[in-house]
């Protein structure tokens, strides 16, 4: 094993400048996969980590002994949402609530520091003014998010605010008194679980195309590789020791990748932390993945590397006189179409009924997402090739006819080539549907109070109400409850000030307004951030990897290209012939991919609208323009790689 090292250290260190670059190429691709995967998995633990901060503002109801009573409404000021937890002790075991040191008093809160920096700079009269005096500040457990506004009041157990029903919402941003034993832990929240799937999702979208491109990573390069090892062969190496050779030379590199790849992350979290996610950015902790995960991903990258780079010598071991007389591979089957169209035939049959099967139904989705990606990449290079095919039939000058017989000659670079932006064709297909209109909002009245009553109270809750503010109050007769509402002139501070006066005429529930629903607009503007987001990560791997696997392919094929030029071939024959090989496989498999994406997508899509529409034809030509402009990158290389014809020794 040692002495395989050590060849394989020397075939790192003495393949020459070109080699040394296609080295370059690989590790570079490898850190970008490594940097990127960490991104996905830290954002799936942050989502996690978010749901336990929330948990205890939603436990269950006391098995035995109740030790206390909790109660949740929601509050705003200047539109923002403040978490307002009554806290009631039944007894001296009451459980202490995370971010605190003890159960709060009667008669006193405790804020999260957002909170306490608001009530020293807002009027008294606007915030403050709601809550019995400041105890102490919560820590960062408790909270879901830095600058999240959070007061916990500290009152009686016969306070009518622990008495008085308050009307449950399905996004549980109020919650009736309950008597419990214990706080709860895990995903609680239903707006919580929400995320979560959502985030699991868009890891998805994003891990499965980084996993395929660091598997590609291992066969930049290939042919060089091959005619090495072929050539170790031909002199009498074992195919064991060709195999230890290959894995040793593919796991030194991914290992110096996946330590670049960490290093590219950690500048780039300060920079997380404030992309605005459910009314909030995020603590720089929680975007780290776990320890485990994070050595995982420095152990699995270098494994993904090693057996792919692995899965491509079978031509080495068994015919490495085929490799050095540089024959050409047998066509592959249409077999490797089947799996795709079994895939899309199953998410057919199930998908529509995927919906209603809760946290089944998610797990069902993201294999079925998960399986397309890795269909669509095994689909791929047959494709590529059947391009080549029709290309070739029909070309009518040298570039294409050159760029025709390529794609047939080797699909699986071509293929490595474009494959980065034909699965961010399914992402922007599968985005560009769940992208809702602001219409979803409703009703956005800003300047119109609400409080929510019984029939039998409502009366004397509105003159409570237009005594306070000197302002008409109507009343809203509905089945069971009617709407007291207020109109309040004067802009936001007004509004706030009306809130403050109007606190505790219905304990426990603070006057809203129709424009306070900020779940749903929160809900909204995350779809939007998260289809970014997971866009813009897409871009990156698809730019990078072709930008890397076009100057890989040009070194690959220095040779071929060299003999072109000495049979007096034009240099811009075959640079057009090298953007013709990109370009054309480019069109047909992003535009199958993002119809793929569009179907998979279809039975949990909202109508597109403009936004939707805007987004797709956004993705399409930044994909386009992206990987046209990162293969140009080539060109200089092309030409450095014809300038001199002569045979070299690396």
């Amino acid at each position: 094993m040692r002495t395989d090292l050590e060849i394989a250290w020397r075939l790192l260190r003495g393949g020459g400048r070109r080699g040394l670059l296609g080295t370059v190429l690989t590790l570079a691709a490898v850190a970008v996969s490594t940097g990127l995967l960490l991104f996905s998995l830290g954002a799936v633990h942050a989502f996690g980590e978010r749901a336990t901060a929330d948990a205890w503002r939603h436990p269950a109801a006391a098995k035995g002994r109740a030790t206390a009573v909790q109660a949740l409404s929601t509050d705003y000021v200047r539109g923002r949402p403040i978490t307002v937890v009554d806290l009631a002790a039944l007894s001296d075991d009451a459980p202490v609530p995370p971010g605190m040191s003890r159960f709060p008093r009667p008669g006193e809160t405790w804020t999260s520091p957002g909170l306490a920096a608001l009530m020293v700079r807002l009027p008294a009269a606007e915030l403050a003014g709601r809550f019995p005096a400041r105890a102490g500040t919560l820590r960062e457990d408790a909270l879901v998010h830095p600058g999240e506004l959070v007061a916990v009041v500290g009152r009686a157990p016969g306070d009518p605010a622990m008495t008085a029903p308050r009307p449950e919402r399905a996004d549980d941003v109020t919650a009736p008194p309950a008597r419990i034993d214990r706080y709860a832990t895990g995903a609680v929240s239903t707006v919580q679980q929400i995320y979560q799937v959502l985030a699991a999702i868009a890891a998805v979208l994003m891990v499965v195309p980084l996993l395929v491109f660091g598997g590609a990573a291992a066969r930049l390069t290939v042919a060089r590789r091959d005619e090495r090892l072929a050539a170790l062969r031909l002199v009498g190496a074992t195919p064991g020791q060709v195999v230890a050779i290959t894995v040793a030379e593919a796991v030194l590199t991914a290992a110096a990748g996946a330590l670049a790849g960490v290093a590219l992350y950690a500048p780039a979290v300060p920079a997380l932390t404030h992309v605005t996610i459910a009314g909030g950015g995020w603590y720089a902790a929680d975007l780290w993945p776990p320890l485990t995960w994070l050595l995982g991903v420095l152990a699995g990258v270098p494994l993904l590397v090693g057996v792919s780079a692995v899965a491509g010598l079978r031509r080495v071991v068994v015919s490495p006189l085929g490799v050095a007389r540089r024959e050409t591979p047998p066509a592959m089957r249409a077999v490797r179409l089947v799996a795709l169209g079994a895939v899309l035939v199953v998410f057919a049959l199930a998908g529509g009924s995927l919906t209603g099967l809760g946290k089944a139904g998610a797990v069902i989705l993201l294999v079925l997402v998960a399986l397309a990606f890795l269909a669509i990449n095994l689909a791929g290079p047959w494709a590529v090739a059947l391009v080549g095919r029709i290309t070739a039939a029909t070309a009518r000058t040298p570039a294409r006819l050159l760029a025709g017989r390529r794609l047939l000659d080797d699909p699986r670079s071509a293929w490595r080539t474009v494959a980065g932006i034909a699965l961010t064709g399914f992402v922007a297909g599968f985005l560009a549907l769940l992208n809702p209109s602001s219409g979803m909002s409703g009703d956005r009245a800003a300047d119109r109070l609400e409080l929510t009553v019984p029939h039998a109270q409502a009366a004397a809750v509105a003159a409570r109400a237009g005594e306070l503010l000197h302002a008409p109050v109507q009343v809203k007769r509905y089945a069971t409850l009617d709407t007291v509402t207020v109109t309040v002139p004067g802009g936001e501070a007004a509004v706030d000030r009306a809130r403050t006066a109007l606190h505790d005429v219905v304990p426990g529930q603070p006057a809203v307004r129709p424009a306070d629903d900020t779940t749903q607009v929160f809900f909204v503007a995350d779809l939007r951030t998260g289809a970014l987001t997971v866009l813009a990560a897409s871009f990156l791997i698809a730019i990078t990897s072709a930008g890397i696997t076009g100057a890989s392919a040009v070194l690959d094929r220095r040779r071929a290209y060299a003999m072109l030029r000495l049979a007096g071939t034009p240099l811009p024959v075959l640079d057009r012939a090298r953007r013709q090989e990109t370009l054309l496989p480019l069109v047909v498999m992003g535009g199958g991919s993002l119809l793929t994406g569009l179907v998979f997508a279809s039975p949990f899509g909202i109508r597109p609208g403009l936004p939707g529409l805007v987004t797709l034809l956004v993705c399409v030509a930044l994909g386009f323009g992206g990987v046209l402009g990162a293969s140009a990158l080539s060109r200089p290389l092309l030409r450095s790689v014809t300038a001199d014809p002569a045979p070299r020794p690396d």
